[in-house]
């Protein structure tokens, strides 16, 4: 009988702020080879990010329905590319265990590790106003024999990085994994594993940290401590910043709720949810895959008054009770199938933690020179105030692919 050992998975996600475009014609066959690899992988990547966004909207109605008043923030798509990276080791009902839960069903595997090498390429990026960065490191025992494939795939489609390490150490491995989260979040995330059970010969981590400036910041002058009502009855005080702008806005009568588009320098966009009173259920049950083609038919650009909590939020999730619910649940059991990974070892993830951060403010990077003012025409502007519990997301605009999914039911993280 193989001894069955233990395979953690830890997924981080950050995201510190401060302060669906159709397809291009199809290459034609006297295109060159790159160009027509471009296309197909930015193709695949937009099958699979609509994929990601149902993913992402299963989790948060699942998490919603276990904490109903309570904040909820995650990288849906971090999640994600932590388990199809994994699922280069999987087979047989694990694997199909896992493209039916995180909907990569529909998608050849080669379609859908290209999709996530395109969106990995694209993503990570620094410059001025954004920083993003994306990636994956797997630890292995020193004494593990990884199949050479799994481990070529991993760094070629996933640019993981390969860390040989001694997990008869259990104190230092803890440590130097732990350093390696912090160094690529840039110290925002520390003591991201609190303990590694005895008998783990490979642990798996995903990281994303972004850092985004408005394309207009909000003047802190306008900040004032105003009510939030999280429910009937009860408010908290937190700093309302202020803007007037020109915003894309539009009212969804279906799901009872207004959108509005504040958006980030570079191809990044937030958009704010605003439920009626009551409709905060309604609205996270409605949401699905298309509901993006459907609010960018309804928007339009309008001058309006927004007032937008600031606030820093924190979460950290159990994923392996969470995806379990969702019927993903053999890869966390001593019967799954992870041969691909080591065909002499029986493996099983015994650990899968998604951490996530929200900080946002009036002003972008810090340090960074106030952005200029709007040229705004003159008529009542409409108004947004996003003083009782909101959803919030994070989309990259080009692919597209949503990034973070956020519900903010007490911005005072109370």
């Amino acid at each position: 009988m193989n001894l069955m050992l233990g395979l953690g998975l830890l997924l981080a996600g950050l995201l510190t702020v401060r302060g669906l475009p159709q397809d291009r014609d199809a290459p034609d066959i006297y295109e060159s080879p790159v160009k027509i690899q471009e296309w197909r992988g930015k193709k695949d990547a937009r099958e699979l990010a609509r994929h990601n966004m149902e993913f992402g909207f299963k989790l948060l109605q699942r998490l919603a329905s276990n904490s109903p008043q309570g904040n909820i923030f995650l990288s849906p798509l971090s999640i994600s590319t932590a388990f199809s990276m994994l699922s280069l080791g999987a087979q047989s009902s694990t694997l199909e265990e896992i493209r039916e839960g995180f909907n990569f069903k529909g998608m050849s595997d080669s379609d859908m590790h290209m999709g996530f090498h395109y969106l990995l390429h694209k993503l990570n990026r620094e410059t001025q106003d954004i920083k993003m960065s994306i990636g994956n490191a797997l630890f292995m025992d020193q004494k593990l024999r990884p199949q050479q494939r799994f481990v070529k795939l991993g760094r070629t489609v996933y640019d993981a990085d390969m860390v040989l390490t001694n997990f008869q150490d259990l104190e230092n491995t803890q440590k130097d994994i732990n350093k390696y989260i912090s160094r690529k979040t840039h110290n925002r995330i520390k003591d991201m594993v609190k303990s590694i059970d005895p008998g783990t010969v490979m642990l798996l981590t995903n990281y994303i940290f972004f850092r985004g400036r408005w394309q207009y910041e909000f003047d802190p002058k306008q900040t004032k401590e105003e009510e939030f009502f999280i429910k009937k009855g009860k408010t908290v005080k937190v700093p309302m910043m202020f803007q007037r702008g020109m915003y894309d806005m539009a009212y969804d009568s279906q799901l009872s709720c207004t959108i509005l588009e504040i958006p980030y320098r570079g191809n990044i966009t937030a958009t704010f949810v605003l439920p009626d009173d009551g409709k905060l259920e309604m609205l996270e049950q409605g949401l699905q895959a298309d509901i993006y083609a459907k609010w960018k038919s309804l928007l339009s650009k309008r001058l309006v008054d927004v007032w937008v909590p600031r606030f820093h939020i924190s979460a950290t999730y159990n994923m392996k009770k969470v995806l379990s619910r969702l019927g993903i649940s053999k890869i966390f059991e001593e019967h799954g199938d992870l041969t691909r990974i080591s065909s002499h070892r029986s493996l099983k993830v015994g650990e899968a933690v998604h951490k996530a951060e929200l900080k946002m403010d009036e002003k972008g990077t810090e340090g960074a020179a106030g952005s200029g003012a709007q040229t705004l025409p003159m008529e009542n502007p409409r108004k947004m105030r996003l003083n009782k519990p909101f959803l919030m997301m994070i989309y990259e605009k080009l692919v597209p692919s949503m990034i973070f999914l956020a519900r903010i039911y007490d911005p005072s993280g109370k």
